[in-house]
């Protein structure tokens, strides 16, 4: 079965030129020229990945990539956007956007991240029926519902992004185990289009959802000019 992509475009001359690409590379294609009906075709289709643009008529990108974080936590997500300051790129990473390609771009280049994102989402699909984890001294302080995506805190649900729970996984699933900063952007975002900080930042919202005292971290370590280490 071909694999799905979504595009939203409102540039006529891009949507174009990007559906004929992605069609003869063998991937069924829909597009959407405003955000509005972008979302709703993620509300009825079937979809493998959505490449979307920030500045759209109707409804934004980044309002498109919030609702549907809300609603599917698991479907890839590139951005094409005109804008190329960091800011935008850290926001729409915050959001949950999974990749982010700036204009103009080149097409070899983006059909190498798609195929990437279709890879990573076929593994995540994989992995969410993987066993449960959890970490503390305390009964399960810390619980990882894999399969409904979810994390409980000391029993409580504590909202995460598409990106932290992702983030959360990959340390839960290597305990005590040195990851770097490379080893996490390749493995969570699959580029090397973010500055490393990146995970830095996510690491300390991570800390201050799991973590008794994020100042003194007991769980999520940093290994100083490395990366992390997760203490269960």
């Amino acid at each position: 079965m071909r694999e799905t992509i979504l595009l939203v475009e409102d540039d006529v001359s891009i949507r174009k030129a990007l559906q004929l690409n992605l069609q003869l590379e063998g991937y069924e294609l829909l597009t959407a020229e405003d955000g509005e009906t972008g979302r709703k075709l993620t509300q009825t289709e079937q979809l493998d990945l959505i490449v979307v643009d920030l500045m759209l008529p109707r409804l934004s990108g980044l309002d498109l990539i919030r609702d549907l974080r809300q609603r599917r936590a698991d479907l890839p997500i590139l951005v094409l956007s005109a804008k190329d300051q960091e800011a935008d790129k850290v926001m729409a990473l915050s959001l949950g956007a999974d990749d982010y390609m700036t204009k103009p771009f080149g097409l070899a280049e983006l059909l190498a991240r798609v195929r990437a994102l279709l890879r990573r989402g076929r593994l995540n699909r994989s992995l969410s029926s993987s066993p449960n984890l959890s970490a503390g001294k305390e009964s399960a302080r810390i619980f990882l519902d894999v399969p409904g995506r979810r994390l409980l805190v000391d029993g409580e649900d504590v909202e995460t992004t598409a990106k932290e729970f992702d983030l959360l996984r990959l340390f839960m699933s290597h305990p005590g185990q040195v990851l770097t900063r490379e080893q996490i952007m390749q493995r969570i975002w699959g580029s090397e289009h973010f500055t490393l900080r990146t995970i830095d930042n996510f690491v300390v919202r991570l800390r201050n959802k799991i973590e008794p005292n994020p100042d003194t971290p007991q769980h999520l370590e940093t290994v100083r000019g490395v990366g992390y280490r997760f203490n269960p």
